[in-house]
């Protein structure tokens, strides 16, 4: 056994049989941000064999206060942070497989980014996502790890179909948009995220090295600023409509939407979800003398105070959109659907 990994291997709840199914595990990691360079960056250097990692979004300077593998040149690049995390895994760690994918996780997408793993660490920013990941893994008996943080509080679970509750067991539906703090109104401080984080990596090693009956099936809640940790106990619902009844609402739901996203003003539009060719794109709108960049990884167009970055996939990121009517206008305006 490789002698980087020999201090985990010392510690008698991995060992070498455990280090091997390591190896040998395959990790989805939805989200690369606060929580999930965190995530990835343990995952990879204790040697878990293969990582999916899946963000939609760009690193932004706002992000390198609490997203700990992005620096200013990722940001001078406008990298996507899958990519930008990929890059510096591959020097952490050669030996395993690192698949960064930059895509929006919505019901279309989903079941192949989930094809073949063995639990998905959820990183995400948004109540939308988490249900559709709860209905996939539910589906599909994959267990799931929930993690949030907001201002100086954080909330983790592990989920396991078949052993106990589900997020719906939990919150049938997701709040009502703007019922709850975002980073964006409440701020969040990097040691929450930090924190979580590791609360999500240790769980994911006590699942992929068999000890199942260590891991902790309650509800963590931490406040960090009141120095508190509280257990809340979650029950089964029968009459739940995920676990109980078997209805995958969100899943079934193929629409692609227009979105929200946490931290930097900005609105996500999916009309097409099929690709778009960014180079006959770029051509139309340099011709038409519009301030526009391609990179290997977007399209960035800057017009009428909006800074828009178009992806291959369909999407588009509009930042300084107040609405997502607005987001939707604008899209129309200068890519069309």
């Amino acid at each position: 056994m490789e002698e980087r990994y020999i201090k985990q291997i010392n510690f008698q709840g991995i060992g070498v049989e455990g280090q091997d199914l390591l190896k040998k595990s395959k990790v989805l990691v939805v989200g690369c941000g606060a929580l999930g360079t965190v995530v990835v960056n343990n995952l990879a250097r204790i040697g878990v064999g293969y990582l999916r990692i899946v963000d939609r979004d760009f690193v932004e300077l706002s992000n390198l206060h609490r997203q700990i593998l992005f620096d200013e040149e990722d940001v001078k690049e406008s990298i996507p942070k899958a990519e930008a995390a990929a890059r510096k895994l591959k020097k952490i760690n050669s030996a395993i497989e690192i698949d960064s994918i930059i895509k929006d996780v919505n019901s279309v997408t989903i079941e192949k980014l989930a094809e073949n793993m063995d639990i998905i660490l959820d990183c995400t920013d948004n109540f939308k996502t988490r249900y559709l990941i709860n209905d996939l893994a539910f589906s599909k008996k994959i267990p799931w790890i929930y993690g949030g943080a907001i201002g100086s509080t954080g909330t983790m679970k592990t989920f396991l179909p078949g052993e106990g509750p589900c997020l719906r067991c939990m919150m049938e539906t997701p709040p009502p948009i703007g019922s709850t703090p975002t980073c964006d109104t409440a701020g969040v401080i990097n040691t929450i995220t930090g924190i979580i984080a590791m609360f999500q990596t240790n769980e994911a090693i006590k699942y992929l090295t068999n000890h199942k009956e260590e891991i902790d099936r309650n509800l963590l809640f931490i406040d960090l600023w009141e120095n508190s940790i509280e257990k809340i106990e979650l029950v089964k619902k029968e009459e739940c409509p995920c676990c109980g009844k078997q209805e995958y609402n969100y899943l079934e739901n193929k629409t692609p939407e227009a979105v929200h996203i946490c931290g930097n003003n900005s609105v996500q539009v999916d009309f097409q979800n099929t690709p778009i060719k960014l180079n006959s794109l770029y051509e139309r709108l340099k011709a038409a003398e519009l301030d526009v960049k391609l990179t290997p990884f977007l399209l960035n167009l800057k017009v009428e105070g909006y800074d828009m970055k178009i992806f291959d996939d369909g999407r588009a990121i509009i930042k300084n959109a107040k609405t997502i009517e607005e987001a939707k206008s604008i899209y129309a305006k200068y890519i069309g659907y």
